[in-house]
């Protein structure tokens, strides 16, 4: 696999929180970021664990039940960044 420069992960990285921005009520599956990006499924899922890290966004365990999701996770942004990114848009 091309190894990928930190600029382009930067800027991928920056398209995974703009496509969860985009949908801010509704929790996407790593799935979803991942066809919407055109991005093989485990490097987004790489991504957004850096992301987590970082304490950008916020990964869902459970389902609507309270039930644990064993195998498929879900991400939402948090609130502090999703307001962030509403001011840049609004500017």
């Amino acid at each position: 696999m091309p190894i990928i420069s930190d600029k382009k992960v930067k800027r991928i990285k920056e398209e995974v929180l703009f496509t969860l921005f985009d949908s801010p009520l509704n929790p996407l599956y790593t799935s979803q970021i991942a066809d919407k990006l055109i991005r093989d499924e485990e490097f987004t899922l790489r991504l957004l664990k850096e992301l987590l890290k970082d304490g950008l966004i916020e990964e869902i365990n459970k389902n609507t039940d309270g039930k644990p999701l064993l195998r498929r996770k879900k991400w939402l942004l948090k609130p502090h960044v999703y307001s962030a990114y509403k001011s840049l848009s609004k500017a």
